[in-house]
């Protein structure tokens, strides 16, 4: 027996791998360049997800391929505007991602493993997508953040971890923003890690309720 291809799985492993890879590969021109494409495996297996419902179908593929055309060219032709541009359309993507996934996780009627995974997904996505935003400004606007001792921070996956780290309102105050727009950003990112958390339970508990209310035959 085949095994069958689990798109969710896969999307939920891809993230986890971009996140724990970040910190090893945000070193050098090589390196960050395994690193941008290691960032659109997530991408395009988000889109995969969402084509299985055409109303998320074409605005996912669309933004999807235009991801990847700035990341492509931001990377041979690097420049502030080309780098906002691809960071921009990568959270427009992002944020897409998580509203299809989320509609699909909200008209469950009964609890699969996908649910679970979706769920995880969405999660990160989140971080995904805070971080994205957080990269754009900081192209935009150098110096939006910093660390604890005053110095700017100068890698992306200091942004990614302070994503993390601030969607699960842990805070270490590590990395700062220091401006009042980014400030607000992080602490929207906050209140979006809560709210996500509370939603999410309360739904799945209620399609585990009607799993097992069902007659059963």
């Amino acid at each position: 027996m085949t095994a069958k291809v689990r798109p969710d799985l896969l999307l939920l492993l891809s993230l986890l791998l971009v996140i724990l890879l970040n910190p090893l590969l945000d070193h050098g021109d090589l390196r960050r360049m395994i690193l941008t494409a290691l960032t659109f495996v997530p991408v395009i297996l988000s889109t995969v997800s969402l084509s299985q419902k055409k109303t998320w179908m074409w605005p996912s593929v669309l933004l999807m391929l235009g991801t990847l055309v700035f990341g492509a060219v931001s990377i041979f032709w690097p420049n502030a505007i080309l780098l906002a541009i691809k960071w921009g359309l990568l959270a427009a993507f992002f944020g897409l991602s998580v509203a299809g996934l989320f509609s699909y996780l909200k008209n469950a009627r009964s609890i699969i493993g996908s649910h679970l995974y979706t769920a995880v997904s969405i999660y990160l996505l989140l971080g995904m997508l805070f971080f994205a935003l957080y990269c754009a400004i900081d192209v935009v606007y150098p110096g939006s953040f910093g660390r604890g001792n005053n110095a700017l921070t100068d890698r992306q996956s200091e942004l990614l971890y302070f994503s993390l780290i601030t969607l699960a309102t842990i805070g270490y105050g590590d990395i700062v923003p220091l401006q009042g727009e980014t400030r607000m950003l992080a602490a929207l990112e906050g209140i979006t890690g809560v709210l996500y958390v509370a939603i999410t339970v309360a739904l799945l508990v209620n399609a585990y309720k009607q799993q097992n209310s069902s007659p059963k035959e």
